[in-house]
């Protein structure tokens, strides 16, 4: 099989993967080298399904011995399996630089023969990469679930960032849809990845020509809908991965129906996005607003609703904390008003401390009015322009979710 017909078929293959990221590495270029890897990332741009793409992604292999039901590469699949060889995606990456394509790599693949043999494989790739044909522009590259940790962290050092998925909320639902994969076998490289990148930074701070090791971090999927889990759970999840294993960032795929098999929900027909656009946004109240997952959900309302985002609807759910005066809320507070983020939260603290506050000087410091105005008072005085009641702020919170009314991207 030539090699366009080989990156036509692992390049399709690997856009089910969505842990794509490209931020947070500083790699810097070396004067016989090409390419660099900036602190801001990499250019992007959007495949025709709405979805972010920026490095050249691509699976290794598409020839799997795993036979999990929510996935296309699975070994009971009926498609055209090929491989690529080290040198083919060195030779690719490089092309496809050198013509200004691409600006980095993401390497992914299923598991050929066992996880050791394919991680070795990617192991070779990038090693090439680097040493041989001096490359330092970004790379993301994937852990193999089993594969010896050696393996795994020789890898690091030639990679910015590294990747393990979960793929499934829970332990009962990756018996039943993946059997053959082990819950053990993916959290230990994550727990292990997570240890080194700590020990990695407290080395630098001894040794500055200590080598990085996976500078930008690593991350995880989870497939949304392909199991029965609510919002809450996979919040959960997500809340203690953060937590135990120093993870950069969690990714959530909305299940994208590949087959009829046994024990998949019948009913989605198409990837629930919406619900995927929800869990993003409460993952950045878990990461970036101080927020828990018990405070978003309970046991009474396990799911999001799609209609309205996390923040505003905690927020109406608890309007015995409002309205806010936003002369006198603390940071904290603030940051919990819909329309409110953190660059406008800090104008506010800053420059409450020379004059009171108008809803006017709000608008310049950047809040969104038309849905903090529900929430705050200026100087005592409540500008909503509707009673502080539950119902109405509810709807007229609704009307201002666009998210809610999804727009198509292409005709």
């Amino acid at each position: 099989m030539n090699i366009h017909k080989k990156l036509a078929i692992l390049s399709d293959a690997a856009k089910y993967d969505v842990s794509c990221s490209s931020s947070g590495s500083s790699r810097k270029a070396t004067a016989d080298g090409i390419g660099n890897g900036a602190v801001s990332g990499i250019c992007h741009s959007w495949a025709d399904d709405g979805r972010c793409i920026s490095l050249l992604k691509i699976l290794f292999t598409n020839t799997c011995i795993y036979d999990c039901q929510y996935c296309i590469n699975r070994v009971s699949n009926d498609l055209a399996r090929t491989a690529f060889k080290p040198k083919e995606i060195v030779d690719l990456t490089i092309d496809f630089y050198r013509r200004n394509y691409i600006e980095g790599l993401f390497l992914s693949s299923a598991i050929h023969k066992n996880p050791d043999y394919t991680m070795e494989n990617l192991l070779q790739t990038v090693k090439l990469l680097r040493e041989k044909e001096k490359f330092n522009g970004y790379i993301h590259l994937k852990a193999i679930p089993g594969a010896d940790y050696k393996l795994i962290r020789e890898a690091g050092h030639y990679a910015d960032r590294m990747s393990v998925n979960i793929e499934l909320p829970s332990n009962k639902s990756l018996q039943k849809l993946a059997p053959q994969k082990k819950k053990d076998a993916i959290l230990a490289p994550m727990q292990n990845i997570g240890n080194g990148i700590i020990q990695n930074h407290a080395d630098r701070k001894k040794y500055k020509k200590a080598p990085k090791f996976v500078p930008a971090g690593h991350s995880t999927q989870l497939i949304v809908g392909a199991s029965p889990e609510p919002d809450l759970q996979i919040l959960h999840l997500a809340e203690s991965l953060y937590d135990r294993f120093n993870l950069k960032r969690v990714y959530y795929s909305a299940y994208m129906p590949v087959g009829n098999h046994g024990g998949l929900p019948t009913e989605i027909t198409k990837p629930p996005l919406l619900r995927e656009h929800r869990l993003y946004q409460a993952d950045w109240l878990l990461r970036f607003y101080g927020f828990k997952a018990d405070e978003l959900l309970s046991a009474t309302k396990s799911n999001f609703d799609l209609t309205m985002d996390p923040k505003a609807d905690w927020a109406v759910q608890n309007m015995n904390l409002f309205p806010l005066e936003v002369n006198k809320a603390d940071f904290r507070m603030l940051l919990r008003v819909p329309g409110i983020g953190h660059k406008s939260a800090r104008r506010i603290v800053i420059a409450r401390k020379q004059s009171k506050l108008s809803h006017l000087d709000l608008k310049k410091f950047g809040v969104v009015l038309k849905r903090a105005n529900y929430f705050i008072t200026c100087q005592g005085k409540y500008q909503a322009g509707i009673p502080y009641q539950e119902n109405l702020i509810r709807e007229k919170l609704k009307q201002t979710d666009h998210a809610y009314y999804q727009m198509k991207l292409f005709s």
